[in-house]
């Protein structure tokens, strides 16, 4: 591959990942704002974890329809698009909150509709990356993705906690507003490349349910995707629920203030692991990273369910969020190396929907299992007071931990069943890679 080409894309992506950064940390002030919001006008968990089920729900429906867009339009016009999209519905936020006119109902709606256009955003983004870095370098190309992520969980609660008195929540939003303003100019500065049509792009129909049908056939037709998938919808159904409830395990033994630290130091090393991933480019056979570092995980949450003990919690969350950068960068590295560039849109969609089809349920059971089943159970007098209860105590919070060490064993026994599966365990040797990138492969588009 030409040297210049290398180093164009490089830039390329660069530019394109720091503007995406940037609208990260202004959509974590949204974020937290309306949590505050909701909290003070409603005093309801529930309804705030009808957020995240907001979040996620409506991606997931409109994502095959998204993939196959991906794949027949400019990537570069919907990454564009999405985040114009994402901005109004922030600034109409905005307008409502301005007039006093915020209720519940249209924040769940607005949310939606900026949920709707990341699900064009990120197939298109990820579809782009095996077109811009050399497949060596994939692994520190999503690791840097990572990165963003961890920077916008530290950044943004620290600026948001700053401004609001400052701005207001009609400030904080305004600001996120201005940072897809600011993503959009980075994608109109640069070139993407677009793949040239191969073997698998050339069969597609004329149908769009008929093209997003083919992104489910091409992984019913690898197998080794297939249940690498399904082994993140585990992953993805228990750290949903643990994403609900760590905040009522530690208020229930201790204060806003140390969450608050917490929350920062499981950021940290959310960082750190993003930082190592990108400089140290991921382990040569990068399904043992996954399965390595997912056990890791399951073995922390098991650990932090046995005491209340605040040190414990910190080590855990900042060891269990240094994981991920590691699991997700090995992750994607496959998938943009296994995937022929014309179809990615498509399947990274449907992959996507699979993945990622877990989390609304997870969100919608999370509160209903803390607190009319587990939290019962480690009661005084509760059913499991004299057993379960001997061993990790009881009382507020201790049936939350209890659900946190069942939850760290199901990873556990998902990854030994996942490892036991030659075709998950050799995916990267029985599967070609589908990057054979040549300069004259690509159109640039203006």
């Amino acid at each position: 591959m030409p040297r210049f080409y290398i180093d164009k894309g490089m830039r390329t992506f660069i530019l394109i990942w720091f503007g995406q950064v940037i609208s990260m940390v202004g959509s974590g002030l949204t974020a937290f704002a309306l949590g505050v919001r909701i909290f003070q006008n409603t005093g309801s968990v529930t309804q705030y974890a009808f957020i995240a089920f907001f979040m996620s729900l409506p991606a997931i429906l409109i994502s095959p329809l998204a993939g196959v867009l991906v794949d027949r339009w400019d990537r570069r016009r919907i990454m564009i698009f999405s985040n114009i999209g994402s901005a109004l519905s922030v600034l109409t936020l905005a307008c409502l909150f301005f007039t006093g006119r915020l209720q519940i109902g249209y924040i769940y709606l607005c949310v939606a509709l900026g949920s709707i256009c990341g699900a064009f955003l990120w197939p298109a983004f990820s579809a782009s990356v095996a077109l811009m870095i050399p497949k060596k370098y994939l692994v520190r190309a999503n690791g840097m993705l990572q990165l963003g992520q961890a920077v916008s969980q530290i950044l943004a609660p620290i600026l948001a906690g700053a401004l609001i008195a400052v701005i207001d929540i009609t400030g904080l939003i305004l600001v996120d507003f201005a940072s897809f303003i600011f993503a959009v100019t980075t994608l109109l500065l640069v070139t993407v490349p677009r793949p040239a049509i191969g073997t698998e792009g050339a069969k597609t129909n004329n149908s769009l349910w008929r093209e997003a049908g083919e992104g489910l056939t091409y992984l019913t037709t690898r197998p080794g995707l297939l249940r690498l998938l399904l082994l993140f919808a585990v992953i993805n159904f228990v750290v949903s629920i643990v994403s609900v409830l760590i905040t009522p395990l530690i208020l229930s033994f201790s204060s806003p203030g140390t969450l608050g630290m917490i929350l920062s130091v499981a950021g940290t090393g959310m960082l750190a692991g993003s930082l190592l991933i990108s400089i140290w480019n991921g382990p040569r056979r990068r399904i043992h990273g996954i399965l390595c570092f997912a056990l890791i995980q399951g073995v922390l949450l098991f650990l932090a369910g046995l005491r209340p003990d605040i040190w414990l919690i910190a080590v855990v969350a900042f060891l269990f969020l240094f994981s991920f950068p590691i699991i997700n960068g090995c992750s994607q590295a496959i998938w943009q190396s296994k995937v022929a560039p014309d179809i990615q849109g498509r399947v990274f969609a449907i992959s996507g929907v699979i993945a990622l089809s877990s989390l609304p349920c997870a969100y919608v059971l999370a509160g209903p299992l803390a607190d009319y089943v587990f939290e019962p159970l480690l009661a005084d007098g509760g059913l499991l007071a004299a057993s379960i209860g001997r061993m990790i105590g009881i009382g507020p919070g201790r049936g939350i931990a209890f659900l946190f060490m069942i939850l760290g064993v199901s990873i556990m026994l998902a990854v030994a069943v996942s490892y036991t599966n030659p075709r998950l365990r050799r995916v990267e040797k029985e599967l070609p890679d589908m990057i054979k990138i040549e300069t004259s492969d690509l159109r640039q588009t203006p």
